[in-house]
């Protein structure tokens, strides 16, 4: 068996997706996500004018030998854009090994850990109150696990804040420009503290919550929320600083016990290395589609496991449900698995094109059966559905400095 041939399709129902398709000269084929919001062409141009050619006539089993080919077999290592085209033929490679072997993809990485993936979803509004009324309707849906983020008075747009949108697949066609966003950190402080003294008023003690900073605050400013929230008992504080320089998360931690997560970023194991065996984080959060696709997604968890750290894959709507599969394999089996960050599986559009059979029951996610990654791709419905430039927004301060968005 060798690879004959490898389709991109690059499409837009509601968000830009890419999406890579191995073909084997018997027929049987892998699909992979590639998408890099914001520079999506970008890949996509990577993978058919720079990869592509060099997998043609290829073994599709040699998924180890693949792998270090792109990665370590050019002088260019590592790289969004590099690591999603990566991560896309790795996806791919497994899902037809899985369809070669007659066993979903978890089977193949070692087995069940877990009978199903426990999910936390997002609770957002336009205040306190309409954030913990989301929370309550998620609630009753069997979630026990919410995200909580609400507007913060004073800032026209607040991050994780729909505002008019029913949905975050409507933010993708109002941004064909970066639009910029005002951040005052004085202004959030003045809000975060009663959300959650809220929301365990409300929420009551045995729902778990988690917040998303997004990178915001300065590490001592991040030390102060951690202590300031303590009292509240949250699963984690994700994306607190930024970790470009990993001691930054030394001294938050010196200064709180509240859990810390971060990694949607980080493309290889380097850049979460010295965070995890100095145990500096709690729960890292790399995405397969984003961090070079299976392979390495398992070394990653195998590491963390080593210093008590859970995994908890980034889960936005800017990942397609071909990432959303290979995270519920890679959950299904990892015996450090924290929890999964879910956002719905995608609009009707998306539905049409993205074929798969995953349920979600009582705020638990379960995984395809099927052969391979157990999802499929409708090539004609994705036609329906051209690319749309757009970007993520830009963010500033109040005096106009560019800040983290």
């Amino acid at each position: 068996m060798i690879i004959k041939d490898i389709k991109i399709f690059v499409c837009s129902p509601g968000r830009n997706f890419v999406t890579v398709k191995i073909i084997t000269d018997s027929g049987i084929y892998g699909l992979g996500d590639a998408t890099l919001n914001g520079r999506e062409m970008a890949v996509s141009a990577y993978l058919e004018e720079h990869v592509a050619p060099c997998l043609i006539g290829r073994d599709p089993q040699a998924i180890e030998d693949i792998w270090q080919y792109l990665y370590r077999g050019v002088y260019w290592r590592r790289g969004a854009v590099t690591m999603a085209a990566i991560a896309a033929i790795d996806m791919a490679l497994w899902d037809i090994k899985g369809k070669i072997a007659e066993m979903p993809v978890y089977q193949l990485l070692g087995g069940r850990s877990r009978k199903g993936v426990n999910l936390y979803a997002h609770a957002n509004g336009s205040d306190i109150t309409d954030t913990l009324n989301n929370a309550q309707k998620l609630i009753g849906q069997g979630f026990k696990a919410l995200r909580l983020q609400s507007a913060v008075p004073g800032l026209k747009v607040t991050y994780g804040v729909l505002g008019d949108k029913k949905d975050y697949y409507e933010q993708q066609g109002d941004r064909p420009l970066p639009p910029e966003e005002d951040w005052c950190t004085t202004k959030y402080f003045a809000m975060v503290e009663d959300l959650f003294k809220e929301a365990r008023k409300h929420l009551g003690d045995k729902v778990h919550l988690l917040h998303d900073v997004h990178s915001r605050l300065t590490p001592v400013e991040s030390a102060r929320l951690g202590k300031l929230l303590e009292p509240y008992n949250l699963l984690f504080l994700e994306d607190a600083s930024i970790a470009e320089n990993q001691d930054n998360y030394k001294l938050i931690r010196q200064h709180t016990t509240t859990p810390l997560a971060i990694g949607e970023t980080y493309n290889t194991i380097w850049d979460c290395k010295d965070l995890i065996q100095n145990q500096l984080i709690d729960y890292i959060r790399t995405a397969a589609t984003h961090a070079g696709g299976i392979t390495p997604m398992r070394r990653i968890a195998d590491f963390a496991n080593m210093f008590n750290v859970r995994t908890a894959p980034h889960g936005a709507p800017d990942l397609s449900p071909i990432c959303f599969s290979a995270h519920l394999h890679l959950n299904t089996w990892a015996p450090n698995f924290g929890i999964q960050e879910y956002v719905g599986l995608g609009n009707e559009q998306m539905q049409q094109i993205f074929l798969q059979d995953i349920r979600v029951e009582e705020g638990m996610a379960y995984v395809s059966e099927q052969p391979g990654l157990g999802i499929d791709f409708n090539e004609e419905a994705a036609q329906q559905y051209p690319y749309k430039r757009s970007y993520l927004p830009v963010s500033r301060l109040e005096d106009g400095t560019l800040w983290h968005w």
